[in-house]
C-alpha cells in the first residue's frame, strides 16, 4: 500500500530537488500540495500529480497522509509546525527550523510532544568526506582538537539565483537570515555533530553586504565559535564567492585533516607527509530522501532531531548577535 505525503509550501529553492527525489521512491504518493500563492502550488504539485488544495486543514483532516514536506517561506514555519504536529503527521521542515531561536524551541517542543518523525536539510552529513572526520574526531584518532575551519560558499547573489522565484531568501522578514545564515547553517550543523560531546562556550562574528543586489541583506560572513574543551572553530559561509577551494580544515593534537583540490588528506604524527584518504565510507542518501525512505519503512537510518536543528537556530542568532554588537556573545 503507498504511503502518502502532502506538499505544504511549494517556496523553497530544494522543492525542485525534493519533488525529483520523491518520485525515485517506490510506494510514496504526493496527494496534495499548498501554497499561499496558488500558482506555485500548481507548478510544483504537478510534477508530482498532487491534488492543489486551498484549505491547509484538508491535509491535516486526512487520516491517509501519513507525512507533511514543508518547503515553504521559514516565516509560515511556526503555524505549519504547530498545526501539523497537532495532527500527528510526520514532517519535513527546510532549514533554518525557525525565523529565531525561540520559535525554533518552541517548535520542536511542539514536535517532541507530538511523537511524530521529523528531519530537516541538513545533507551534508551524508558526505563521505564528512563521516570520515566525524569518525576520525569522536574515535580520538586526531588526538585533542583545537582548531576546525569550515566553509560553504557560492556565487548566488553575483549569478543572481534570488532575483526572482526564490527572492524571499534574501529578505530576512521572510527567511530569517541572509547569506550566512542560509549557507552557514550547513556547516554549523557539521561542526556540531562533529563536536557533539562538546559544547559552545561562546561566538561571534561578521557578516556584510558585498553587491547590495538584494538590499541590506547580508551576503557573506564568517562566525568563530570557542568550545567548553577549548577548540576555536571558524565557520565561512557567503552568497559572493566564485570558488570555495579550502572546505575544511581540521586540527588535532595526534593529527590533522584537510580537504585540498576536492580530495581529503590525513596527517598524522607518525606520518612523514599528508597522505591522501583512499578509504572513505560510501556516501549515505541525501537527508529528505532518509526521512522519505524512513516514513516508507524502507530504511532505519538516523536523522536530525528537532532539538538539534532548534540549537543550530540558537547558536547562529548567537552569531549574528556577536556580529552586530562587535563582541562574543555566551551561548
Amino acid at each position: 500500500m503507498s504511503t502518502q505525503i502532502a506538499f505544504v509550501g511549494c517556496s523553497h529553492i530544494h522543492v525542485q530537488g525534493f519533488t525529483n527525489m520523491v518520485k525515485q521512491v517506490q510506494g510514496i504518493t504526493v496527494k496534495y500540495a499548498w501554497d499561499p500563492e496558488i500558482e506555485r502550488a500548481q507548478k510544483w504539485g504537478a510534477q508530482v500529480g498532487a491534488e492543489v488544495v486551498t484549505d491547509l486543514k484538508v491535509i491535516a483532516k486526512d487520516p491517509d497522509i501519513k507525512a507533511v514536506v514543508i518547503t515553504s517561506k521559514t516565516v509560515e514555519h511556526a503555524e505549519l509546525v504547530k498545526m501539523f504536529a497537532k495532527a500527528g503527521k510526520d514532517m519535513f521542515v527546510e532549514k533554518p527550523l525557525g525565523m529565531s531561536a525561540e520559535d525554533a524551541a518552541k517548535q520542536a517542543k511542539q514536535i517532541n510532544k507530538a511523537g511524530v518523525l521529523f528531519s530537516t536539510g541538513y545533507f551534508m552529513r551524508s558526505f563521505p568526506m564528512n563521516l570520515y572526520a566525524r569518525e576520525a574526531i569522536q574515535s580520538g584518532k586526531l588526538g585533542k582538537i583545537t582548531r576546525i575551519s569550515l566553509s560553504n560558499c557560492h556565487a548566488g547573489s553575483l549569478g543572481g539565483w534570488f532575483d526572482t522565484e526564490w527572492r524571499w531568501m534574501t529578505d530576512p522578514k521572510e527567511s530569517g537570515c541572509g547569506a550566512f545564515g542560509d549557507l552557514g547553517t550547513h556547516i554549523l550543523d557539521i561542526l556540531l555533530w562533529f563536536m557533539e560531546d562538546d559544547k559552545v562556550k561562546k561566538v561571534t562574528g561578521a557578516v556584510d553586504s558585498a553587491t547590495g543586489r538584494y538590499g541590506k541583506v547580508d551576503e557573506y560572513g564568517q562566525g568563530l565559535l570557542k568550545f567548553k574543551s577549548g577548540a576555536v572553530a571558524n565557520i565561512a559561509a557567503g552568497w559572493v564567492s566564485n570558488a570555495d577551494p579550502y572546505k575544511m580544515n581540521i586540527s588535532g593534537t595526534e593529527g590533522e585533516l584537510f580537504v585540498e583540490d576536492g580530495k581529503l588528506f590525513i596527517k598524522t604524527k607518525d606520518m612523514d607527509k599528508p597522505e591522501q584518504v583512499t578509504d572513505l565510507p560510501d556516501a549515505m542518501p541525501h537527508a529528505f530522501m532518509i526521512f522519505i525512505e524512513r516514513i516508507a519503512g524502507i530504511s532505519e537510518l538516523p536523522m536530525v532531531t528537532a532539538d538539534e536543528a532548534a540549537l543550530r537556530n540558537k547558536v547562529m542568532e548567537k552569531i549574528y548577535e556577536g556580529a552586530k554588537e562587535n563582541t562574543w556573545v555566551k551561548c
